[in-house]
């Protein structure tokens, strides 16, 4: 699958933007905040319907405008796809393919998959479980609709359960009609993310040990279920037992909301030991983890948005990397962004293949280079 090219009215700093893309690699480069990353996130917002950064939708809105406009031009399968989004402030957004909106906008998730590497992405080791449960679901949900599903009907039910333990419920058939409904949805969740988990860990491995070199510390992930404490496997008995501290603390502390991956480097954790070039090494493997993962699952090679890339890396590390992702065939179209020219001029013109380049000011971008070298 390849992004063909993208026009963009009031997102964030951009203006307006039309700009048409190598199949292969794409470099921006620009001082920082000029919009290089917002178009790496106009990209993965024509992808998931949400911003990678988190914002609210209004936030995606330029500052001054009351809407904001994406169109996204791919090849997808050999046949020509388009996927625009627009947002009035205080109306709902509207997602079409192809001309036709969606009933549900998680009807599009996983048929234009991306992969962004990003600063951010130091969360996913030092941040709070949230972070990787979401980055689970994230994943997963664009390989199996029946994960979202299952997500999003057991998100239901724990909001029921913290709704009757907030009204100070003791109607104990209300309790065992919410909790015989989750059983379903968190054991197949449950499931689902172990499998995942083990399955990404031999890709992980593999990926951590091309970037960081042959003989490096052993990276290691271990998937951390709520149901693993339950003497059967279910969720019932956990929530049973947890109901009297759950009326006092007015929600529901146990199941798949509460589930965590650890992440480990030669045996310990990676948030507590790890350096800085460590735990950049370890979150750009976990990212190339998940995209030879979304590839094989999906069968198309999702976009790769390398945003920043070489901040706290030296320079074997970004060599290896760069060698990784433009030489290896099992991946396909690239977007790279940088605050430096030289930098990125070196490693392309020892790359060589076919890129197109533009510098970033201020939401405008100005094509540097376009021919194949």
């Amino acid at each position: 699958m390849t992004l063909d090219g993208i026009s963009l009215v009031n997102f964030k700093n951009i203006e307006e933007a039309t700009l048409h893309f190598s199949p292969k690699v794409n470099c921006l480069l620009g001082d920082n905040g000029m919009g290089k990353s917002n178009l790496l996130d106009a990209i993965y917002t024509l992808s998931f319907t949400k911003s990678f950064t988190g914002a609210p939708d209004t936030l995606l809105i330029r500052q001054g405008e009351e809407f904001v406009s994406l169109r996204g031009e791919y090849t997808r399968s050999g046949v020509a796809e388009t996927v625009t989004l627009g947002m009035k402030r205080g109306k709902r957004k509207s997602l079409k393919r192809g001309g036709k909106e969606y009933g549900r906008l998680t009807e599009h998730i996983g048929l234009f998959p991306a992969v962004v590497v990003s600063p951010s992405d130091i969360d996913l080791i030092r941040g709070a479980a949230e972070e990787r449960r979401r980055w689970m679901d994230m994943v997963i949900s664009q390989s199996d609709m029946r994960y979202l599903d299952a997500l999003v009907r057991y998100a239901g039910l724990v909001e029921q359960r913290n709704k009757l333990l907030r009204d100070g419920s003791v109607d104990h058939f209300l309790y065992e009609a919410v909790e015989a409904a989750m059983e379903m949805p968190a054991r197949y969740i449950h499931s689902a993310r172990r499998e995942w988990t083990a399955r990404l860990t031999e890709i992980f491995a593999r990926r951590y040990e091309a970037i960081a070199g042959a003989g490096c510390e052993s990276p290691a992930l271990g998937f951390r279920g709520s149901l693993d404490a339950s003497a059967d496997g279910s969720l019932a008995a956990l929530l049973d037992g947890a109901r009297r501290h759950d009326e006092i603390v007015r929600h529901t502390s146990v199941g798949p909301h509460r589930d965590d991956i650890d992440m480990t480097l030669g045996g310990m954790p990676i948030r507590r030991t790890g350096s800085q070039g460590q735990c950049k090494s370890f979150t750009v493997a976990l990212r190339m983890a998940q995209y030879e993962f979304l590839a094989s699952a999906t069968g198309l090679k999702p976009l790769l948005l390398l945003d920043d890339i070489f901040d706290k890396l030296d320079a074997r590390r970004v060599e290896r990397i760069m060698g990784m992702v433009t030489e290896n065939q099992s991946f396909g179209q690239i977007f790279i962004t940088d605050t430096n020219r030289t930098h990125l001029d070196e490693i392309m013109s020892r790359r060589g293949g076919d890129y197109r380049m533009w510098t970033v000011d201020s939401g405008h971008f100005t094509p540097t280079h376009t021919d194949k070298s």
